[in-house]
């Protein structure tokens, strides 16, 4: 506990996702506590054709009690 799954568009490199695993580390040793070796982070590469139908959709708009950051964009505008 914590497990972290980051959803983003396909084309960011090995480095940039490895980079993003640990800053995300980061966050949650401060802001809750954890300890390292209790966090595990990944990270699903999606489709930029895919995302509304695949993210959009069920995870942000089918959940909006889960969403603590809501994003700043409408795929339906």
């Amino acid at each position: 506990m914590p497990h972290v799954i980051v959803k983003m568009f396909e084309g960011r490199s090995e480095e940039q996702k490895q980079a993003l695993a640990a800053e995300v580390t980061k966050a949650l040793m401060s802001a809750l506590g954890s300890t390292e070796s209790s966090i595990s982070v990944a990270i699903q590469d999606v489709p930029k054709d895919d995302w509304t139908d695949k993210v959009y959709v069920p995870d942000i708009q089918g959940q909006p009690e889960l969403i603590y950051k809501k994003p700043g964009y409408d795929p339906f505008k």
